[in-house]
């Protein structure tokens, strides 16, 4: 057997600050999926990336392991944070804590430490020898089958079940307080040998990251070093983690004692299953206290730079329809003509009876305009990144990932069985740094050309250049570089003058192209290779006629017409210098200007005043971008004039100034 130990952090202004931490107990055999599963949870964590993880992995020998019996679960709904709480001095009171209201008092001392409170419950005095790290119980797991693939998502109860356990049996300690600090999980516990391990549905507030624990110790001052000793070191497998169980908070308000539920009690005992119905309203409501609630608006016009909505006229300037041209007449004639000669549906995948002489054709038209070989054409971006990673990478290798990803790429990190290793944003000597020090036998290096929430583009010379001398693959997403960046619109490569090309160019039609479905362009062995395990091409039924006609007259506008292009260019210039001659030092060189905001509801009520004012400008928030840093997101297109983009320049300025 092996224990292998997680930790990561990330720095903050020199500072290191931890992000995620886990722990295993496992075979030999499940060494490699357990460290890939460690590895992706530090990685992607919402309370951010990591710039530092270490994996530890020890031997363990049989006689050195102790084996103990789950504790007893039971659930305590509850309907916010201040009831949670008292439940918490409920749980003291049954244990017989002398003063239960000052304990939970020292609870918020907790919330900054890497590890646990150590509280003698007689006298308050912490006991932990290191008051910044606390106490870290360590060297447990479940026990489980050598069989159970280890890839699996973090199980906040599982984990917390078996850590529970080892700290209720351990010499002198009575019982445990925790509240996790991941922003997205409410949900606390309390534990003890007498009461079992009881769950209480909400400790604080969604999106709070305030989370700690206390370890209650109730023996003699000699004996503490002791305790210490069996939580940091002693080996332990927690037999028999029973599923979830609820019994209503009003079931423990009399100080009753907890049933015991063992397996011959449990269907006597008056308890229930959570309703999910109310686990999902719950988390809503969540959201909405959080102004993190999204609402779809209704558009009843063409998507253009003036739109409907309810019948009012309003200034579309969120839109990834750079160039304005969803009704361009050369593209109503395509899709006309295509809706006359092959109807509308297309009745099959790829590979069997939906492959048309059209899609062949805007394949050819991709390749020509990006300048490879060959081209693939998918149902969306999104899928597009999902499918490529995940065949390019099923074999394992490790993944270069830039933090700043859209969500298509690091999901398809998540679904490849490659290691991922995420460098900080646009940073060539941290990806540098990273390849260093994760060498492999075969990898990809991924990267944004235009970053979505940014507006940034890629380095791409410096980024070719790394990937070549590592004898890595390149791969960039130009969703929104092609139709806007470089001279003509043909993306980043004309950007920056370079004949070189990424190994794989992603992209999607749906946005300055205005019509609808993703691709991939790169050489022809890489596309073969991709309509033979690329399962979101395989597997999906193909693109409609009229949208491979819409995608075939996007690219050809582009060619004919580089002056929607350079309009568009022109715009973003005015824009910017507007914005600068109002106030506010705002710059961008592509459509994409991220109006930086931080509050959530700020943002919001930003948005929804400008509106009122007919301008419908998108507030983008937690967790499209990181927490604290809600925006409104700006995206030109090449038929807005400069006297609508004066006055939007002026009105945003005068509303940040409130």
């Amino acid at each position: 057997m092996f224990s292998i130990k997680m930790r990561a952090s990330k720095d903050d202004n020199g500072r290191s600050v931890h992000i995620s931490g886990a722990e295993k107990i496992i075979s030999e055999k499940q060494l490699d999926s357990c460290v890939n599963s460690l590895m992706e949870r530090g990685l992607y964590h919402p309370k951010g990336n990591a710039d530092f993880m270490n994996i530890k992995i020890e031997r363990v020998k049989g006689d050195e392991l102790e084996y103990l019996d789950a504790l007893p679960v039971t659930t305590v709904e509850v309907k916010d944070r201040q009831e949670g709480h008292r439940e918490i001095v409920r749980f003291l009171e049954e244990i017989a804590v002398p003063e239960p209201q000052k304990v939970l008092a020292v609870l918020k001392d907790t919330y900054a430490m890497r590890g646990a409170m150590l509280l003698d419950v007689n006298t308050l005095e912490r006991l932990e020898p290191d008051g910044n790290r606390g106490i870290r119980a360590t060297y447990m797991d479940q026990e489980r089958s050598e069989n159970v693939d280890l890839k699996l998502e973090k199980n906040h109860y599982e984990e917390a079940i078996v850590l529970a356990t080892k700290v209720a049996n351990c010499p002198g300690i009575v019982g445990e307080i925790c509240i996790s600090d991941d922003p997205d999980y409410v949900t606390g516990y309390v534990a003890s040998k007498k009461t079992g391990y009881r769950r209480i549905t909400k400790m604080k507030e969604l999106g709070s990251e305030n989370g700690g624990r206390i370890f209650l110790y109730n023996g003699k001052k000699e004996d503490v070093e002791k305790t210490i000793d069996y939580l940091q070191k002693k080996r332990v497998i927690v037999k028999g983690v029973k599923p979830l169980v609820t019994i209503q908070s009003a079931k423990l308000s009399d100080n009753q004692p907890v049933p015991d539920l063992n397996e011959s009690s449990l269907s006597a005992i008056n308890c229930e299953r959570k309703n999910p119905m109310t686990v999902i309203e719950n988390t809503l409501s969540d959201l909405k206290e959080k102004h993190l609630f999204r609402t779809m608006k209704s558009i009843e016009s063409a998507q253009g730079s003036h739109i409907l909505m309810n019948g009012k006229e309003y200034l579309l300037m969120a839109s990834n329809s750079y160039l304005d041209i969803t009704k361009h007449p050369h593209m109503l004639e395509r899709c006309r003509a295509a809706i006359d000669k092959y109807g509308v549906g297309s009745g099959g995948s790829r590979l069997t009876t939906g492959n048309m002489d059209l899609h062949e054709e805007l394949e050819n038209k991709i390749a020509g305009f990006k300048g490879t070989e060959a081209s693939i054409v998918f149902n969306t971006g999104y899928v597009a990144n999902l499918a490529v990673i995940s065949a390019i990478m099923k074999n394992g290798g490790v993944i270069f990932s830039d933090e700043l990803n859209h969500a298509s790429i690091i999901d398809g990190c998540r679904l490849s069985k490659a290691g991922c290793v995420v460098y900080k944003h646009n940073d060539m000597e941290d990806l540098e740094r990273k390849i260093a020090e994760n060498p492999c036998e075969f990898g990809l290096v991924v990267s944004d050309a235009v970053f979505s929430m940014d507006g940034d583009i890629l380095k791409l010379p410096r980024f070719l250049e790394i990937c070549r001398r590592n004898n890595l693959l390149s791969m960039i997403d130009e969703a929104h570089a092609t139709g806007v960046i470089g001279a003509t619109g043909h993306g980043i490569s004309e950007h920056f003058h370079m004949s070189e090309k990424p190994d794989i160019m992603m992209g999607t039609l749906s946005k300055a192209i205005g019509g609808e479905g993703g691709y991939v362009a790169g050489s022809r062995l890489l596309i073969d290779y991709l309509r033979n395990t690329a399962r979101g091409f395989i597997f999906s039924t193909s693109l409609s006629a009229v949208s491979v006609a819409a995608d075939i007259a996007g690219i050809e506008i582009i060619e004919k017409e580089p002056e929607l292009v350079q309009r568009l260019q022109h715009n973003v210039r005015y824009f910017c210098k507007k914005l600068q001659e109002s106030g506010l030092n705002i710059s961008s060189e592509t459509a994409i200007i991220p109006v930086v905001i931080g509050d959530e509801k700020k943002a919001m009520d930003i948005s929804e005043k400008l509106m009122e004012e007919g301008f419908f400008i998108s507030a983008i928030r937690y967790p499209t971008v990181a927490k604290g840093s809600a925006r409104l997101r700006v995206a030109l297109m090449a038929s807005h004039t400069e006297d609508e983009l004066e006055r939007a320049a002026r009105l945003i300025a005068g509303m940040l100034e409130k």
